[in-house]
């Protein structure tokens, strides 16, 4: 398969391109019935000689060229709506009828606050341009089909049955497959800041210690990362996308025709709504379904977040404290935390990639906390000196985790009460897991008289000052 990428420099353009380049070198094994024999990037500074051969041979479109920010108003449309009626004529000047998606945006609904914006009056003409274009190529192939009927009846007695089994074209199969997707809020690593991205503003800005302006906390964005997007234009590229319908800003998924090829997302992680109870059996995906002049004209990514401008700054503030509070916030997998993590740690200027730690120091080696967590505790590093022991107390609640990774030494346990000693011999060439056990006195004991003893120690709380829970005694 040929890809030919449009705005391919831009945020989406520049992540697609990574992925699909992934799958193609053979480094993202995810997709084994997928082959990618070349990506073709077309930007700003390709030519219009390379947008035609591009057009002849590619089998699949991602049209992402657009402008956001023109001098003037009048360079919307031209850009919008402009390249987008180049890049079809082109296609239809080699009969190139491949499948070709449509980066559009919520704006383009013209409703709401969006009611007026010159904007989305280009994006709904590029929208018109791509339904037009499917719809062109559908007329004629009904003409051509009308055609070869015609000429079957006046010369066979095949049935209508025959004609569709053989001469007569399947227009789903031969008209071009369009893929047009509004767009909500999109972020994520490589996003430009201070262009038409608030996430991208706040992250760049408070990860160099720039200041920031929210005028109204209180405003909800609907929020669409980088990854679930790039999730979604391979979908494309298997013929799994999930197509839609729009009732202004609202998505209206498809129902999808049976059997469906696999579940759909977790509950919670669509934010628009199913279709109604009856038309998708429980279990089933939005997959496409009929097309023009079906339900399902639009596509849509099912993953996006809701959250207020207040709630993005309140936890980029807490990432940045994270070198001095050591604490990790709760990133569920999937969570809109996460990935804003992670598209926040994406910002920071090289001197605060790495962060000093306090290490606890002393004659017989070191203690040094690691990283905090809310509801999980924390986890450390132990250095203790050759012929060292530490240790020698034990806990109510409080457990532990010892994980000697370089060195050799001794772990001892001792029920408190008892006289039976447990031991496990330790070194970092056989690495292994040593519970510390509550009410169990313990110590660890470095038996090298060359070499320190290194061990991760992981507890299921942070130490608490008012409350150590931890008790002198020797084993």
């Amino acid at each position: 398969m040929r890809i030919l990428i449009t705005g391919a420099k831009g945020f989406v353009g520049k992540n697609l391109c990574a992925a699909l380049k992934n799958i193609k070198d053979g480094k993202d094994r995810r997709f084994p019935d997928l082959s990618i024999e070349e990506v073709f990037e077309y930007d700003l500074d390709s030519t219009p000689e390379e947008l035609d051969a591009w057009c002849k041979n590619c089998d699949f479109v991602f049209n992402l060229a657009g402008v956001n920010r023109p001098q003037n108003q009048e360079e919307f449309m031209q850009g919008n709506f402009g390249f987008a009626s180049t890049l079809l004529d082109t296609l239809k000047k080699y009969d190139n009828r491949c499948p070709v998606m449509l980066s559009s945006s919520q704006q383009a609904s013209l409703t709401g606050r969006f009611g007026n914006s010159e904007y989305g009056r280009s994006k709904k003409a590029g929208e018109d341009l791509f339904l037009d274009y499917e719809r062109e190529f559908l007329k004629g192939q009904e003409l051509e089909n009308l055609r070869i009927k015609s000429q079957l009846t006046d010369n066979t007695v095949e049935t209508d049955k025959d004609f569709s089994n053989s001469q007569i074209q399947d227009n789903k199969g031969l008209r071009p497959r369009v893929l047009i997707y509004r767009f909500p809020n999109l972020f994520g690593k490589w996003c430009r800041p201070n262009y038409n991205s608030a996430v991208a503003t706040f992250c760049n800005n408070i990860a160099n210690d720039l200041p920031i302006t929210v005028n109204d906390p209180s405003v909800e964005l609907e929020l669409l990362y980088i990854d679930d997007l790039v999730d979604e234009m391979i979908a494309c590229l298997q013929g799994k996308e999930h197509r839609c319908d729009f009732n202004g800003l609202e998505v209206i998924p498809a129902p999808c025709p049976a059997p469906c090829p696999a579940p759909c997302p977790p509950k919670g992680e669509i934010m628009a709504p199913c279709p109604p109870k009856g038309e998708i059996e429980k279990g089933e995906q939005h997959s496409p379904s009929g097309g023009l002049g079906a339900s399902g004209a639009y596509c849509y990514v099912p993953t996006t977040h809701k959250a207020t401008l207040g709630r993005i700054v309140e936890l980029l503030h807490e990432f940045a404290e994270q070198p001095k509070t050591l604490m990790i916030p709760e990133i569920p997998a999937g969570s809109f935390e996460k990935k804003l993590y992670s598209t926040y740690l994406s910002y920071l200027p090289k001197e605060k990639v790495a962060f000093p730690l306090k290490m606890n120091v002393d004659d017989r080696g070191s203690f040094t906390e690691l990283v905090h967590t809310l509801n999980a505790g924390q986890v450390s590093i132990n250095i203790s000196k050759p012929g060292i022991t530490k240790g020698q107390h034990w806990h109510n609640t409080k457990w532990e985790f010892f994980i000697v990774v370089a060195g050799h030494g001794l772990i001892q346990e001792r029920k408190l009460g008892t006289d039976e000693v447990i031991e496990f011999e330790v070194t970092g060439d056989d690495i292994q897991c040593i519970h510390m056990l509550p009410g169990y006195t313990h110590n660890i004991i470095n038996l090298s008289d060359t070499e320190n003893l290194v061990t991760v120690m992981y507890c299921n709380e942070i130490f608490n000052p008012e409350k150590p829970d931890t008790f002198f005694e020797k084993v």
